[in-house]
């Protein structure tokens, strides 16, 4: 499999090439059609994988690498649908001993999927927007198809 940009420099993968055209598919929807191979480059230096997750949104893909386990994706979806909440809301909420939860809370926002903020004049956390977008598209959301599009330029 290869990356390749047809003439209008959409972006594709090679599923197969034959002596006149290609079939390729896009990454955003899966969908295959044929090209001719003259209106077809190969882009060197570009994973077909990362072309390939290229197709899920951005916010998606961040929320994926930055949680390792259920309990921390029930923490952000908790923070997304109840947030902002304070530490003290947190340690409450969380079946977490407060090292593990210090340790998920830094995660998440080095990911940027959470922000300090002030709640009630105490520290606490907020859900940023792309925490909130992709926990809506992994809840079967129907921004897909728009969320793809806008992280695709957030990524470039």
């Amino acid at each position: 499999m290869q990356t390749v940009r047809d003439a209008d420099g959409d972006t594709y993968l090679l599923v197969k090439r034959s002596a006149e055209s290609s079939r390729v598919r896009d990454p955003t929807t899966g969908a295959e059609r044929y090209v001719a191979n003259d209106r077809l480059r190969v882009v060197d230096g570009e994973s077909p994988l990362a072309t390939a997750a290229s197709g899920v949104p951005a916010s998606v893909r961040r929320t994926m690498r930055a949680v390792h386990d259920d309990r921390s994706l029930g923490l952000l979806a908790v923070v997304v649908d109840e947030g902002p909440l304070s530490v003290l809301e947190l340690l409450e909420t969380a079946d977490m001993c407060e090292s593990d939860l210090h340790g998920t809370v830094t995660e998440l926002r080095a990911a940027g999927l959470i922000d300090e903020v002030d709640v009630g004049g105490r520290r606490g956390y907020a859900a940023t927007a792309p925490a909130s977008e992709a926990i809506g598209l992994l809840r079967g959301g129907s921004d897909a198809s728009g969320a793809a599009e806008r992280d695709r330029s957030e990524d470039e």
